[in-house]
This record gives C-alpha cells, sequence and structure tokens, in this order.
C-alpha cells in the first residue's frame, strides 16, 4: 500500500481493488478522488471503482452535492442523516454523523434521528424545515405543498432543487453500500440500532 492506503482491507460482498492493483483508468480516478475534498477513498465509490466511468461521474456529482450547495454545510448534513436512517445504512451514518458535528448540527438533532424521533427543533425553523422535506421525500417519494413551500421561501427554488438531489444522491449511496455490504473503516464503531432489511420510519417534525 501506498500513502493513500485504503482505510480497511476488510471485504463485502464485492472486491474493491488496492491502488497498487488498480488499472490506469482506476488509478486516474482514484488519485483524484484522494486530491480532493474528501482526502479518501471511502464508501460507496470503493464500488463504483470497478468501472472507473461511474467513479468518475459520481465523485463529481458527490463533490458538487456535498460540498457546493447554497444550504449551509451542517443543514446538508442533516437532510443526508435523514437519508441514512431511512435506509439503515450504517457507513453513511457513521461518515455524516461525523461530519454533522464538525459542521456544527446541534447534536440532540442526530440522536434523535438516531431512535427515529422527530428532533426537538425549537425555534430553529431552518433545520426544522430541511428535516420534514427530507423526511417526506425520502420516505413517501413526495413532499406536500407546506413542506416545499417553506425550502423555496428559504432557499429559493435552487434550494429545493439541491435539497431534492441531495437526498436523491445519498438514497443511491446508500443502497450501495447496503447492496455491497460495504464494510465500516477501521476504528468506526458508530451503528444504528434497530433491524435490517426494513426501512426506518421518521417521525414527522413538530412545529
Amino acid at each position: 500500500m501506498n500513502d493513500h492506503a485504503l482505510p480497511n482491507a476488510q471485504q463485502g460482498r464485492i472486491a474493491f481493488p488496492a491502488p497498487e492493483d488498480m488499472n490506469p483508468a482506476q488509478r486516474q480516478v482514484y488519485e483524484q478522488i484522494v486530491s480532493g475534498p474528501r482526502g479518501t477513498l471511502v464508501g460507496p465509490l470503493r464500488a463504483a471503482l470497478l468501472n472507473p466511468t461511474l467513479a468518475d461521474r459520481w465523485q463529481r456529482l458527490g463533490q458538487v452535492l456535498r460540498f457546493e450547495t447554497s444550504l449551509p454545510t451542517a443543514l446538508n448534513e442533516l437532510a443526508i442523516l435523514v437519508t441514512a436512517r431511512r435506509w439503515n445504512s450504517d457507513l453513511e451514518w457513521a461518515i455524516h454523523v461525523r461530519d454533522a458535528g464538525r459542521a456544527g448540527l446541534e447534536p440532540a438533532y442526530a440522536e434523535a434521528i438516531r431512535d427515529c424521533r422527530a428532533p426537538d427543533f425549537g425555534d430553529d425553523a431552518p433545520a426544522r424545515e430541511v428535516y420534514e422535506f427530507a423526511r417526506q421525500i425520502v420516505q413517501n417519494g413526495q413532499v406536500d405543498d407546506a413542506a416545499y413551500a417553506d425550502i423555496v421561501a428559504r432557499w429559493d427554488e435552487v434550494g429545493a432543487v439541491e435539497l431534492t438531489a441531495v437526498v436523491g444522491y445519498y438514497s443511491m449511496v446508500a443502497m450501495t453500500l447496503n447492496a455491497h455490504r460495504i464494510p465500516l473503516p477501521d476504528g468506526v464503531t458508530d451503528t444504528l440500532p434497530g433491524q435490517r432489511g426494513a426501512l426506518s420510519t421518521m417521525e414527522p417534525a413538530r412545529r
């Protein structure tokens, strides 16, 4: 392994190429990933790298949705946590509960979502609105007029488009992690409670 060694040698259902075993196309995409904001190759990109063209497009879209939306990072992470909990994706949850804390998201919000409870947002209307929009679309495949209007009023139409894309993208991430049983990186132990093989249902936000 070189300085960009993968964080876990454990295998899931499929093979994950190590850097020294990658073909030139895979290696090129790998180097782009580890030199970018992510800094490491982890999660679904380990699977996507089996098709380097897919991995390249995937990581470019993910970079936009994770780091370049008009929503504050903490609220972006809140939407990702709602998505991870819906799909019961341990790896997605573990990565993003850490990133949410670093971004300044109130820890009690993550604790409530972990337990499938509606967080007590108090006067934090932006967080409540993002939670409810994300909860509805990931659970129902639709968003009611009130929840949609709240996001547009605060973040304009671009915010509604971005937030929808974030939930959709991280649903794809969660399904990839779950289907291929991509293992947690070494040292990561923050897993979700509850039964696997079923979707979680979260409570509506309280106003």
